[in-house]
């Protein structure tokens, strides 16, 4: 099985804060590091209540802090959001405060609506200089170069590792010709899955950073002692894509019994689309199905979200999933 990490928004579930929410997200980081997993990435949404991550780098600073080894980084930065020099600044200082243990992945899409871009002052194309600003980004954390006028502090010289991210075939395109890792956001985005692994082994030039392709798949699990406790469990992710596709955000929320009552015939072929890539069962079930997606895909590493409303019962969902990693005999990455 490849390596396994996370990817945590900081949700908020009914009944919490975001205040509690963080505290839940450094305790999972801790927990993934018990587990031996190998990043614990954290993602920019702005304006929604349901998520506490939206100071990304302040968040990925508190779990670094609260954690000795295991990798902390953006999953992602929404570049087009922001000058390439303060994500280099702020980067950099993480960096220099947590040596060898920072990833900046990179993403293009606002992370929110038309009208809280607007309260960003993301101007609109932003996302058309993407490229550019990801070389200008390169190019701060890389060498000092005779005559540059404008460096980062701390940031320049100290080669944070950049990841581009994707849920098409741009991003793919991109991170080949740049010669970058590429994260594909299959938990909620599958349907060009496929096709941009493809187009990103195919067309990767090496470079500096990495000389052979290293892909990074997105996937859904929850995992529970019996596969009913986990179809139960997963109904808050349900709930949370039928929500999104009705337009009223929220809080995470609890678990249902019936979710075919919940959503209509049309929400539920949609939000099923979305969560096509979602293992949910016992250990042996979820077993199984990623042994059978990680044939189909090749991944290098599996980057794993789950929307689990009770905290407990989240951190069970992880351990489950790294005893079956652990049963495959794959060594973590130093």
């Amino acid at each position: 099985m490849p390596l396994l990490s996370i990817l945590d928004l900081a949700l908020v579930p009914e009944g919490a804060t975001p205040g509690d929410a963080l505290r839940n997200t450094l305790d999972l980081a801790g927990h993934a590091e018990r587990l031996d997993y190998n990043r614990f990435w954290l993602a920019e949404h702005h304006n929604m209540v349901g998520v506490a991550s939206a100071a990304t780098a302040v968040v990925v600073g508190y779990v670094a802090a609260g954690t000795r080894k295991i990798r902390v980084g953006a999953g992602g930065i929404m570049l087009p959001n922001h000058s390439p020099l303060v994500i280099a600044e702020q980067f950099g200082t993480l960096e220099t405060l947590y040596p060898g243990r920072i990833d900046l992945g990179l993403g293009r899409a606002p992370g929110t609506d038309q009208l809280t871009m607007r309260a960003l002052r993301r101007m609109p194309g932003a996302a058309d200089t993407f490229p550019q600003d990801v070389v200008e980004l390169q190019d701060l954390l890389g060498p000092l170069r005779p005559g540059q006028a404008v460096q980062a502090v701390p940031g320049t010289g100290l080669r944070v590792p950049l990841w581009i991210l994707g849920s098409s075939l741009f991003g793919a395109q991109l991170a080949a010709m740049m010669g970058l890792p590429f994260a594909f956001a299959s938990h909620f985005a599958p349907e060009a899955l496929l096709p941009a692994l493809d187009v990103y082994r195919s067309r990767f030039q090496p470079s500096e950073q990495l000389q052979r392709p290293y892909a990074m798949v997105g996937v859904n699990v929850i995992a529970a002692e019996t596969d009913r406790d986990a179809r139960r469990l997963f109904t808050s992710a349900q709930q949370q894509f039928t929500h999104l596709l009705r337009g009223t955000r929220g809080l995470l929320r609890p678990p249902i019994e019936d979710i075919e009552a919940y959503w209509s015939p049309a929400e539920k072929a949609q939000a099923s689309r979305m969560l096509a890539r979602s293992f949910v069962g016992s250990g042996a079930t979820v077993g199984a199905e990623l042994e059978r997606f990680i044939a189909e895909t090749g991944a290098d590493e599996l980057m794993v979200a789950s929307a689990i409303h009770d905290h407990a019962a989240r951190l069970r969902s992880y351990a489950i999933l790294a005893d079956v990693h652990r049963s495959t005999g794959r060594v973590r990455a130093a």
